[in-house]
Parts: C-alpha cells; structure tokens; sequence
C-alpha cells in the first residue's frame, strides 16, 4: 500500500467515525434544548434547537461511506453545517440576554425580577456547561477532518499544531485587544510579556488564542476604566511559564485594574452574568459572531468559555483578584496527547 492509498483509506476511516459519532452528539444536546428549563422557551434557543435538528437529520440520512465519492459528499455536507453553525454561540448567548431580559421583566412566573436573581440558576448554568463543551468538540472533530483533507501545513496535523508557540499567539493577541482598546478609549495599555518565550508544545493555535484575546480584552478594559485619565498607565503583564517537569504549561496575565469585588468573583463563571450596559450588549447580538469588531464589553460568556477550552484537553482557569489593585488570570494547559475528551451527557 502506498503513501496515497493509506492517506485515503484513513480519510475513509475518519468520515466513517464522524459520519457515526456527529448524529449522537448532536441528538443528545437537541435533548438537552428540549428538556433546560426557561432557557428552552427563549426565541433564539428555539433556533438553535432547530438548527441542530436539522443538521441531524441531514447526517442520519447520509448513506455509509464506502468509496472516495462517498466521502466527497459527506464532506460537502459537513462542510455546510460546519459553516452554518458557526454563528451557534452568539445565538445561544442571545438566549441568555433574552433569559436576563425575561427575568428583569417579571415575564417569568415564579422568578422574582430582582437584581441577580438570573445568576442562581443552576440548571441553566449546568446546561449552558454541557452545551458548550458539546460545541467544543462537535467543532473540533469536524473542523480536524475537515483540515486534514485540505492541502497540508508544515507542523500541523488537522488543526493541531505540533510546534504551537504560546509567545507568538500571545503577540498576535495582543495587537488584537490593543486595536480593539484604543477604538474605544484612544490608547491601550502595554503589555510586557516575559518567561518561556522560546516555549513550543502540540495545541489548536485558535483555541489558545481565544482564550488569550478574552482574558487580555478584560485586563485591558479593567486598566483603562481605572486608570483612563491617569499620565502613568500600568503595564499588562504576561508571564509563559514551563519546565521540564511541570504538570502544565501556565500562562498568567496580570493587570492593576482595580481587581473584582468579592461578591462578583462566582458570578464571573455564570454565562448568564455581565457587567456590560445592556445597550451595549443589545447592539452586540446583532452581529453574526465574535471577532475584533466586537466591543471589549459584552455578552458575559467569554471567561466561561474560556474555561470550557481550557478543560476541554484536560487544562483549567483560574482568576484570582485583589479590590483595590488588580486580577491575575491563569491559564492551565495540558500538552495534547495526555487527557481524555470530557464528553458530556
């Protein structure tokens, strides 16, 4: 068997997984849609449901994949869905504004409309857990064999990078949230960047630099809001840390913004919290997706979903604050290879 052989018979052997694997996770999250309370009856999770409805149907009536015909055509079709359902976070954080707008109201029996009462919404809370990191790996297995019958990239398999490097992401973070800082306040902070710089490890390169541009809009906006009118901005500083025999690799980003009271730091993990001007978060949910277009202040799910992809390949994140000063953020990262995918139910 030559090289082009086995590529293609691994091909086959991949579309054959996804084609059996994407239809049952995606039955078990039109469940979940059916069954969360509140959430369920929201116009925008009602389209999500919908979507992944449909996209169920389109996969279980594929038929099995035998030849290379076959696998084009499925290709095709996932490649579509792929795309429709890129807009599927924004649409379910639409849901959590219209839940947070419901709720305000009084349009919720059994639901007093006062400030916070959304936050202590459990089910809702673990729900919005499972779906999200749903998502993640819905995305992931399809956006991996997607990539691998593409033209191949040097140090990429799929959309892993074996060579990922966390200073170069960082860099490419930083011009991000510092163009997207200085659209809204005329300047930005510095960011020192210091540590393992020279640091390479196997990653999804856009996994990581999400959960960078999130935590560094956040530290930037915090500086900014404190120190706006000051001649003297503090630095953001941003430290890769690794070892031969660390567990992880650790990426902290540190800011002197203020910090977050008490009373808010478990409120930060809900997607259902924001600290952002309901103005604002209204003209956000008209767009299509998250990008550097979007305001430094929104919708309340970015440290959550951040969260989500830490843990996703076996990582974690941590926030620790201190009122008055500032909020360091840690980013705990598993080399891929050494954690099993957490599936939820």
């Amino acid at each position: 068997m030559d090289h082009q052989q086995a590529t293609e018979r691994i091909i086959l052997q991949v579309a054959s997984f996804i084609r059996h694997e994407m239809p049952i996770r995606l039955a078990h999250r039109i469940q979940d849609l059916d069954r969360v309370p509140l959430m369920r009856d929201m116009p925008s999770v009602k389209m999500v449901k919908e979507t992944y409805i449909n996209s169920f149907l389109g996969l279980v009536d594929m038929p099995k994949i035998n030849t290379l015909d076959d696998e084009d055509k499925f290709a095709k079709t996932l490649e579509r869905l792929y795309e429709k359902h890129s807009n599927i976070l924004i649409q379910m954080a639409r849901g959590a504004f219209e839940l947070r707008e419901a709720v305000r109201l009084g349009h919720i029996e059994g639901i007093m409309p006062k400030k916070g009462s959304f936050e202590q919404m459990d089910e809702c809370h673990e729900f919005l857990d499972r779906f999200y990191t749903s998502r993640i790996g819905i995305r992931v297995l399809a956006g991996q064999y997607l990539a691998l019958r593409g033209e191949p990239l040097t140090n990429y398999v799929g959309i892993i990078c074996s060579n990922t490097s966390p200073h170069e992401l960082v860099q490419h973070a930083i011009n991000d949230a510092r163009m997207m800082c200085t659209r809204k306040y005329g300047d930005a902070p510095d960011v020192d960047v210091l540590g393992r710089l020279d640091l390479t490890f196997p990653y999804v390169p856009a996994h990581l630099h999400y959960m960078l541009l999130e935590l560094l809009k956040n530290a930037m906006r915090a500086t900014m809001d404190k120190h706006e009118f000051s001649n003297d901005i503090p630095p953001v500083t941003v430290i890769i840390s690794d070892g031969t025999d660390n567990e992880d690799v650790v990426i902290k980003i540190a800011d002197e913004g203020g910090g977050i009271p008490r009373s808010n730091m478990k409120k930060i993990w809900s997607y259902l919290f924001t600290t952002a001007d309901p103005s604002i978060q209204e003209s956000f949910i008209a767009g299509s997706d998250f990008s550097t277009d979007s305001p430094l202040a929104g919708l309340g799910v970015g440290i959550p979903i951040c969260r989500a992809y830490a843990r996703y390949f076996g990582g974690d994140l941590d926030i620790m604050s201190m009122e008055g000063f500032g909020t360091d953020a840690f980013i705990y990262l598993q080399r891929l290879g050494q954690s099993r995918e957490p599936l939820p139910l």
